[in-house]
């Protein structure tokens, strides 16, 4: 097994206007980074950065390339979320990637410290979760409902914290806001996620974390584990 549990840092140009780039794993098939609070993965209007954009740059700088730069998106973060970002640097990466993740056989394991007046222990968490197209949100539920997405999360590991939960989740399926929402219809929002109910403020995002992912190397078919750190900021809350 390979495993990229050191990282670096690239400055890119003053002219390029962008944040440093933390690359956590890079090779000719595959780029991964630490994607920060408050970065969109992808989707933004023309001159605004989002990791996508990002990522070219720092691709087309290095590798001194000329015209477009190909960058397959095969997994995704929420904007406030922060940890591992995966991109394949190739179209036949990308295509075996995907087919990973569609059939599950990656492993995404997040931290998260959430607070409330609810109670969440170890297991797994099984809802059906469908858009609230109203408010902009989604909702989910114990039951089976019309246009509901089945949505399961395993809570590894629960500690008890000084500003709520410390967990350890790894995710089954991939729904939309799918933590936040499980976590917060049980009463435990995540710090910081106002957008479901958290009333604690967190200053960099949300507390929510991809820590690990484990795929199936495209090429090599070597399993390769990448992992992130916890954000700095996260040490005041445990």
């Amino acid at each position: 097994m390979r495993d990229s549990a050191n990282f670096a840092i690239i400055d890119l140009p003053e002219s390029a206007t962008l944040a440093p780039l933390e690359v956590l794993y890079e090779d000719n098939h595959l780029i991964a980074i630490m994607k920060p609070p408050g970065l969109p993965t992808m989707g933004v209007r023309e001159g605004e950065q989002s990791a996508v954009t990002q990522v070219k740059a720092y691709l087309k700088q290095k590798y001194d390339k000329p015209g477009n730069v190909y960058l397959g998106v095969v997994s995704r973060l929420d904007s406030m979320v922060t940890g591992v970002l995966l991109f394949a640097r190739t179209s036949k990466a990308a295509k075996r990637l995907n087919e990973q993740f569609r059939e599950r056989t990656t492993e995404k394991t997040y931290q998260a410290i959430a607070s409330g007046s609810g109670i969440v222990e170890a297991g797994k968490l099984t809802d059906w979760i469908r858009k609230d197209e109203k408010n902009h949100r989604m909702i989910a539920s114990r039951h089976q409902t019309a246009g509901g997405q089945k949505a399961e999360l395993l809570v590894e590991s629960v500690e008890e914290v000084k500003s709520g939960y410390h967990l350890t989740l790894k995710l089954l399926t991939g729904r939309k806001h799918q933590i936040r929402v499980q976590l917060a219809s049980r009463r435990v929002p995540i710090l910081g996620d106002r957008k479901y109910g958290s009333s604690a403020p967190f200053p960099a995002g949300i507390a929510l974390h991809a820590a690990q992912l484990v795929i199936g190397h495209p090429v090599t078919k070597d399993k390769l584990t990448i992992t992130a750190p916890i954000p700095a900021i996260w040490h005041n809350f445990l």
